[in-house]
């Protein structure tokens, strides 16, 4: 059915990722639907369902190593990890160095034709980048998040290791759709759990 979610609405809530900080910058409020008693802004799940298919339907006109994925923080680089590992996208991995999308002389230079941000907060220098080389966007933002430069948002928790590693499950089951490359999600062997930042590598 086209109007249903890509999951069930209660795993969405399950993972948080509807739950935004307390802070709201002027481009995401139009992506926020209400204040918890506790000051924490929420996003809109509807919304968010809608971006991460269009997010995912927009990826898949690439190819692989067309796409670069930054990921600086640590449940972020778990879950894109395992995005780029799936879809053979290229992983832009810890803090993006200026002049890799700009600089030919640049020993890591690279030139992608569309981004996907973890975190614009973080991963700043590749949204400049990008929009340096005219380069497309695609990026997680939280209610923190500042949105210049950045083509789709796709507001969400962009914080949180569930909520990253069910983002970017979703992102690669629906590109691997997308491309043909499977048919149904039954095809997709991957477990939301393969995304997630494992025990070891959060007591570091």
């Amino acid at each position: 059915m086209e109007n249903e979610t890509l999951i069930p609405q209660s795993e969405y809530l399950e993972v948080g990722i509807h739950i935004g900080t307390k802070v709201k910058t002027p481009g995401m409020k139009r992506f926020i639907y209400k204040v918890r008693e506790d000051g924490l802004y929420l996003l809109d799940l509807a919304t968010i369902d809608t971006r991460i298919k269009l997010a995912a339907k927009i990826l898949s006109k690439y190819n692989p190593e067309e796409i670069a994925v930054t990921a600086s923080r640590i449940y972020a680089v778990s879950a894109a990890q395992k995005f780029t590992e799936i879809t053979k996208a290229k992983l832009l991995q810890g803090r993006v160095m200026p002049g890799i999308f700009t600089n030919p002389n640049r020993e890591d230079f690279t030139e992608p034709e569309i981004v996907l941000i973890s975190d614009t907060r973080t991963e700043r220098q590749a949204v400049k980048e990008a929009s340096k080389t005219n380069v497309p966007t695609i990026a997680l933002c939280d209610t923190d998040n500042w949105i210049k430069f950045v083509d789709l948002v796709i507001p969400c928790n962009n914080k949180g290791r569930r909520s990253l590693a069910l983002i970017y499950y979703l992102l690669a089951r629906e590109y691997l759709k997308e491309k043909g490359l499977i048919k149904t999600n039954d095809e997709f062997t991957y477990n939301i759990s393969d995304f997630e930042a494992k025990m070891e590598m959060k007591a570091k």
